[in-house]
Formats: C-alpha cells, sequence, structure tokens
C-alpha cells in the first residue's frame, strides 16, 4: 500500500502520527509524508519517504502565522486555503509520481483533503485534536459552524474558492474543506472515553488512543511532591512564571519547569526549582504529582496517560475544549488566574483531593485500552483491501 501524507508545520500534530507511520513501514507499506524541513529527521526515522513543501510561499512557516492560525480561524481558513494553491503544482506533479492508495491528511491540513478530491483518491482524516461534529463543537468557545458562517461572507474567500475550482479541485463551497461528516473515514489519537460526544461518531471514526514516546532520559524524584509546569512552545507569560516560581519557591516541593525560550529572563532559582528550555516530558510527567499545562491535547493526554491531575490554563479555543472535558471528567481544576494564591490553591487540591487522581487514572485506564497504532493500520489497510 502507497500512503500520501500531508501534515502542517507542527509539533503537537506532527508527532503523533509518527507511531503510526512507523508502524506502516515497518509492515511494508510506503508512506510518503509532505510536511517540512524541520521535521525531516524524525519522519525519515519513522521509515518514511520525506517530500518537502517548504518554499513554495507556504505562509504557514512563518512562525507568526503559525502561532495565529490557532486563536484566528478566520485567518486560519484563509491561510490554508491559499497554502493549498501554493502547493498545487508540486502535490499534482507528486502525486502523480507516487500514485498512491490512499491520502491520510492532518484535519487542518485542508490541501490534504483537497488533493484527494482532485485526484479520486481514498481519504482518511488525521485528528490529533478531539474530533469534532455539531455535538462536540459546544466543548469550543467558537462553534465551527458560526465560523463557516462568517467565512461565507468574505469575498476574499469565495474568490479563493474560485480559484480553486480553476485548478481542478471539485470544491462547492468552504464547508467541502472544513467539515468532516460521519462518512470520513477518521483517525483520532484519543479514546472514546475522552472524547467528547462520543456516542454521535459513526464507526468510520477509529478512537486509537494518544502516541504516547518512550522515556529516553529518566528524571529523579527528589520530593515527596513533584509539580510539573509547561506551557507549550508558544506561550511567553512570564509573569507567570514568575508568579509560579515565586508561590513555590516556599514550597518543599520539586517543581520542574519547562519554558522554552524563556530560560534566560530567570536566574537565582530557589533549590527546589528547576527550569528548562526543554525536557523529556514523559520522564517528568511519570514522577508528577500534579502539571500545570496549557491544555495542548498532546500534553494533557501525556500528563492523563501517567493518572497526573492536572491544573488547566488553556490558551486557545482548541485547549478551552481539552480543559472544558478534563473537568467534566474530574481529573482536573481551572486555574482561576495566575495570582500566586490561586496557583497554589489549584496545586493543593488536585495533589491532596485523590478524587482527581481517581478520576485521572479512570482516563488513563482508557487510553491503555485503545488498539493504538496496529488497530490504524488495519483500519487503513481494510479501506483499500476491504473483505
Amino acid at each position: 500500500m502507497k500512503i500520501a501524507w500531508f501534515c502542517i508545520p507542527a509539533h503537537g500534530h506532527t508527532n503523533p502520527t509518527l507511531g503510526l507511520v512507523r508502524e506502516l513501514t515497518s509492515a511494508g507499506h510506503q508512506v510518503y509524508y509532505f510536511s517540512f524541513e524541520m521535521f525531516r529527521e524524525r519522519i525519515e526515522q519513522a521509515g518514511a519517504t520525506f517530500i518537502g513543501c517548504d518554499g513554495y510561499d507556504f505562509d504557514m512557516e512563518d512562525k507568526e502565522n503559525a502561532d495565529r492560525v490557532g486563536k484566528d480561524k478566520v485567518f486560519a481558513t484563509e491561510l490554508l486555503v491559499s497554502s493549498t494553491l501554493a502547493l498545487d503544482e508540486m502535490t499534482t506533479e507528486k502525486v502523480g509520481e507516487i500514485r498512491p492508495d490512499i491520502v491520510v491528511s492532518d484535519s487542518v491540513a485542508f490541501w490534504g483533503k483537497l488533493v484527494a478530491m482532485k485526484h479520486g483518491i481514498p481519504y482518511v482524516s488525521s485528528t490529533t485534536t478531539f474530533a469534532f461534529n455539531r455535538c462536540s463543537a459546544k466543548y469550543m468557545k467558537e462553534s465551527p459552524w458560526d465560523i463557516a458562517k462568517m467565512l461565507f461572507a468574505m469575498p476574499r474567500i469565495d474568490k479563493q474558492i474560485k480559484r480553486l475550482r480553476e485548478k481542478g479541485y471539485p470544491v462547492k463551497g468552504l464547508l467541502d474543506i472544513v467539515q468532516n461528516d460521519n462518512d470520513t473515514n477518521t483517525i483520532v489519537y484519543t479514546s472514546k472515553y475522552f472524547q467528547p460526544c462520543a456516542d454521535t461518531f459513526s464507526d468510520r471514526y477509529h478512537f486509537i488512543g494518544p502516541s504516547i514516546r518512550p522515556i529516553t532520559s529518566p528524571c529523579a524524584k527528589t520530593a515527596e511532591k513533584t509539580v510539573y509546569i509547561s506551557m507549550g512552545t508558544v506561550n511567553q507569560n512570564r509573569e507567570f512564571y514568575r508568579n509560579c516560581i515565586h508561590a513555590l519557591g516556599r514550597t518543599d516541593w520539586q517543581v520542574i519547569i519547562s519554558m522554552g525560550t524563556n530560560t534566560e529572563h530567570f536566574d537565582r532559582l530557589p533549590e527546589n526549582i528547576q527550569v528548562h528550555e526543554t525536557v523529556d516530558q514523559m520522564a517528568v510527567l511519570s514522577i508528577a504529582d500534579a502539571f500545570i499545562t496549557h491544555c495542548g491535547m498532546n500534553s494533557a493526554s501525556e500528563g492523563l496517560y501517567y493518572k497526573v491531575p492536572l491544573v488547566l490554563f488553556p490558551q486557545t479555543p482548541e485547549q478551552g475544549a481539552v480543559a472544558r472535558r478534563v473537568e467534566e471528567l474530574g481529573a482536573g481544576v481551572r486555574l482561576k488566574s495566575i495570582d500566586e494564591a490561586d496557583i497554589l490553591d489549584a496545586l493543593n487540591r488536585v495533589m491532596t483531593e485523590p478524587c482527581y487522581r481517581d478520576s485521572a487514572a479512570r482516563i488513563s485506564d482508557s487510553f491503555h485500552a485503545c488498539g493504538g497504532a496496529k488497530e490504524a493500520r488495519a483500519f487503513l489497510e481494510g479501506i483499500t483491501h476491504p473483505d
């Protein structure tokens, strides 16, 4: 089986796919992964053939644009449709050479879905967030359906849709691009238990559980309680970090903070606090008793996999959806503010009240019960070689 795989230039959308890519290539399937130079090494290590999308006026490569995509849906859709056009000639040529049996595309890498439509190739959505439909969309502050209505009114979007048609893409309207339905074959990297409104999705949706990387650099536990803090690669809220350091420096807890390039702004740290640009997150979570997180789907899932209760500090609508689901299932509390007292209160609650760890353990059990990459491989094989 030959698979053309498309993804956006984002760690949170690429990393979860690599375990499945490795499973597919190990089984003898050929995966042609359309991505960006920063991910080449990891993609090739998973056994796929890397095809670069760099250098095609692809605006998602710009970090400011990439950061904005998670917060501004109107901008995101305009940008991604435009990017489809920038990549059109290259993808058409490569698909002609490869002749893939199936296209797998990240749920927001719309150009991958459009390639499948244009060339009449079976399409599978790879969804690294929750799966969203009319029911689960309520978990976001902004409804995708409301956003779609707004986009219809934008003349520049309509103009781009027309340009897509002129390039041979059979697109009736914007919803053809941004909306999946119950007839869309979809891989979702979570469990049915964690997925909101899971019973509203058809059996074409396979909930395979999160893709958990192995621990590579074990982390020593040096105190009775260990707190881990990470706000992802984008967050630059130095006041938040300062308040965490000041408040937690007066405790006897082991505190590990991953804060990207912010580290140069913090010195003379209390002895119980370690600050790093990056850490082996799996290793830290394996010893953690609480995790303050921005609620990225991957980070939240990794914490819950290790049965760690969460303190929830979402920054985008998608992260807000994750936070809401964690709250519903009782595995975390939302941070009221970045005041020192509120930070301490939230951490004390999740570490002293057993219900939070018990709820995290139930979610963890649901992750472990999923079929993982092997189930997803069988699902993809069944699409191209049905019984």
